[in-house]
C-alpha cells in the first residue's frame, strides 16, 4: 500500500486533507517527523492563514530540509494553498517580505481582483498533458485565497528534463493555480474540499507516486 505523510508543522486543514488521502486508498501518517516524512512514498504540505506563519512553522520542523532532499531524489511531494505558495521565492503580505523556499522563481503578492479573498469553486485552465487534471480538466474548485502568483518565469537548466506544466484559474486577473514539475506538484485550491473533482485530483496523484 502506498503511504502519504501530510507534514503536521503547525498549519493547514490535516484532518481534511488526512480523510480525502484515505478515501484514495492511500496509507496515510499526519506527522512532524523528519524521518517519517522523508521515507513515505509521498509528502504532503497542506498551508492555510498568513506566508509567514507558515514558513515560521515549516522552519520549526526542517520542512525545508524535507522537501529539498525528497526532492533531490526525485520523491513526489504535493502542496495545498499556501503549501504551493511557500515553493516560490518569496512571500508579501501587508508589507511583510518573507524568504520562501525557492523552488520555484516567483512571487507571492495580492491578487488583482476588485473583491477579496477570491473564496469559492472557479474552473481551472489545465496545462497541455496535466497529470492530476486527467478527468477533470472541465470541473470545478475551491479556492480561498487572497494571494497568489500572478506570473511565470521559469528557465530550463537541462534540456533533458520536461518543462514544468502550468494550470491557470482568473479571478480579476490570471494567476497560478497548479504547477506540475517532476516530483514537485501543487496547487492553489483545496483539492480536499472540491468533491469529486478534488477526489479525483487526488487520486491522480497518489496513482502518479505508485508509479513514481
Amino acid at each position: 500500500m502506498t503511504t502519504i505523510a501530510v507534514l503536521d508543522y503547525g498549519s493547514g486543514n490535516l484532518r481534511s486533507v488526512e480523510r480525502a488521502l484515505v478515501r484514495t486508498g492511500a496509507n496515510v501518517i499526519v506527522t512532524p517527523h523528519e524521518r517519517i516524512a522523508l521515507e513515505a512514498d509521498g509528502l504532503v504540505v497542506p498551508g492555510v492563514g498568513a506566508f509567514a506563519a507558515c514558513m515560521k512553522g515549516l522552519l520549526a520542523v526542517h520542512g525545508e530540509r524535507i522537501i529539498d532532499r525528497r526532492l533531490a531524489g526525485g520523491r513526489p511531494v504535493l502542496g495545498i494553498c499556501v503549501g504551493m505558495q511557500v515553493m516560490f521565492t518569496r512571500g508579501v503580505e501587508h508589507g511583510v517580505n518573507t524568504p520562501g523556499l525557492a523552488q520555484w522563481p516567483g512571487v507571492v503578492d495580492a491578487l488583482q481582483a476588485p473583491v477579496l479573498p477570491h473564496m469559492g469553486w472557479n474552473t481551472v485552465t489545465p496545462a497541455t498533458g496535466s497529470v492530476l487534471f486527467e478527468g477533470v480538466e472541465g470541473e470545478r474548485f475551491y479556492f480561498v485565497h487572497s494571494f497568489g502568483v500572478r506570473s511565470w518565469q521559469f528557465e530550463q537548466q537541462a534540456q533533458r528534463l520536461a518543462p514544468p506544466l502550468v494550470s491557470w484559474c482568473e479571478y480579476g486577473s490570471p494567476f497560478l493555480a497548479a504547477v506540475e514539475n517532476g516530483p514537485l506538484s501543487a496547487t492553489q485550491f483545496h483539492p480536499e474540499k472540491s468533491g469529486d473533482a478534488g477526489a479525483r485530483l487526488l487520486a491522480n496523484w497518489v496513482a502518479s507516486v505508485r508509479k513514481s
